[in-house]
């Protein structure tokens, strides 16, 4: 018996997409509790230090990486390698006064690395958007 894989995809294509969207939905309605309760916590605590400011960046940055997958349907990569860099950075400030010098070392090197791949995809995405726009023009015009 043999399966005719195309149509098999194609009908099992909507329950990837929707999974997809159900659960970034759920990651937004989480992140939106989480940061609610963070807030919370720091008005109970009455004190804001610069490692909440950092989290509540993290959730802003979450936030916006679910919006812009549901304004675009991708996520850009960059989103997440900013929300990496934040973590570590907070970290950081967390951590720095109990932190050995060379842990303090290596997680500014992983910021570097994450900070040239950041730069290095959004050079990718100009290039792409360039050549879309030259795919775009060349079709456009008649011959």
């Amino acid at each position: 018996m043999k399966f005719k894989l195309p149509k098999i995809k194609k009908g099992l294509h909507w329950t990837t997409v929707m999974s997809e969207k159900a659960l970034l939905a759920v990651i937004g309605i989480a992140t939106c509790i989480a940061s609610a309760q963070y807030l919370l916590t720091m008005y109970e605590a009455k004190e804001i230090l610069l490692a909440d400011l950092f989290m509540l960046f993290i959730f802003v940055e979450i936030i916006g990486m679910v919006g812009a997958f549901y304004s675009t349907n991708r996520i850009p990569v960059t989103l997440p390698i900013i929300i990496a860099i934040t973590a570590l950075c907070r970290l950081i400030i967390m951590q720095s006064k109990n932190m050995d010098a060379l842990d303090l070392l290596v997680e500014a090197g992983a910021i570097l690395v994450l900070s040239a791949s950041a730069y290095i995809m959004s050079l990718k995405d100009r290039v792409s958007l360039e050549k879309q726009k030259e795919f775009k023009n060349e079709n456009d015009t008649p011959s």
